[in-house]
């Protein structure tokens, strides 16, 4: 019987179940998953049952002084030098940048991006694992303060907008890939999120209104978690690109 790949998921929000969610679907895809609640400094003690992890959003920095934030930096180095696949998300994407091209690569935005918004895709996206099967625009919810900056020449761009040329990324030639948007909401779980987060959505200047007139279930952007997990079922086998 073919053993079933093993996600680690580090979820970096304040709720303790706030990533079970996002472990179903994974599981429901044939994945094993176990989450670790590193806002709560919870931290597996060894890599070696993991064949990839899934980093989630947070509403902290990743450039911020937090003794959980310095610890993720270490771990993200340390899977990236097991060439572990690696997907983060919003707040996952920034920490791998911070972590693995220097925090130096992080910085505040002016203006929050925020609402449903079309990602133009880079050629180089054509030939990528987790792109490939894109076409020339991708649609997903984005929202961030944050940014990691695309300069960094070990950044392999493959998604950008105009507010931000850096929307997905992957590090170097290697199963490792950022992507500042969530393509792992759903149009329910969007709505839920803008009722249950609404003065925070406000404070960054969304219309609540048009966020629910425009939300959806982004299958497109799911794409990018199937396409991540055929990367993890391949684990231990990967080419470089």
């Amino acid at each position: 019987m073919k053993k079933q790949k093993h996600l680690l998921i580090l979820h970096n929000g304040t709720k303790p179940n706030g990533a079970h969610r996002v472990a179903r679907w994974f599981e429901d895809r044939g994945l094993q998953a176990s989450v670790y609640w590193a806002y709560n400094n919870q931290f597996p003690n060894q890599l070696d049952m993991f064949d990839g992890c899934f980093i989630t959003g947070s509403p902290h920095g990743a450039y911020e002084d937090i003794p959980w934030i310095h610890k993720e930096h270490k771990l993200i180095q340390k899977m990236a030098e097991q060439e572990l696949p690696i997907l983060g998300v919003c707040f996952g994407s920034q920490i791998l940048g911070s972590a693995l091209c220097g925090r130096d690569q992080l910085f505040r935005r002016t203006a929050c991006e925020v609402g449903f918004l079309s990602l133009q895709m880079m050629p180089q996206a054509q030939t990528d694992l987790l792109t490939a099967q894109l076409g020339e625009s991708l649609n997903m919810f984005v929202w961030h303060n944050d940014e990691v900056r695309a300069t960094h020449p070990d950044m392999v761009i493959l998604a950008s907008t105009l507010e931000c040329p850096n929307q997905i990324w992957r590090y170097k030639n290697m199963p490792i890939w950022g992507v500042q948007g969530h393509p792992e909401l759903t149009r329910a779980s969007a709505l839920t999120l803008f009722d249950e987060d609404r003065a925070v959505f406000e404070r960054d200047g969304a219309d609540i209104a048009n966020l629910k007139a425009t939300a959806h279930d982004a299958p497109e952007a799911k794409t990018l978690l199937t396409q991540f997990v055929k990367v993890v079922e391949q684990a231990g086998v990967y080419v470089r690109l």
